[in-house]
């Protein structure tokens, strides 16, 4: 996925926050293949998530903090 504001594909903090935020299908696709083989990827993609966990409508963060939560407590 190409980020609007960011100048490289490595998955940063701000990189994971646009994929969830703007990613389609194939990038989430991508996204969790990457994260099931790098269980620091899944750390990261919580901490993003749980930055939105106030907001109700944020419904994509409410979605991978609970898919990354299930799969850090079964590791």
């Amino acid at each position: 996925m190409q980020h609007r504001h960011l100048n490289h594909q490595d998955y940063t903090l701000a990189a994971l926050d646009d994929i969830i935020d703007r990613g389609k299908r194939e990038d989430w696709a991508q996204l969790r293949s990457v994260a099931l083989k790098e269980p620091a990827i899944m750390e990261k993609i919580l901490r993003v998530a749980r930055a939105h966990a106030n907001d109700p409508y944020a419904q994509r963060y409410h979605f991978w903090r609970q898919y990354a939560e299930q799969h850090l407590n079964a590791a």
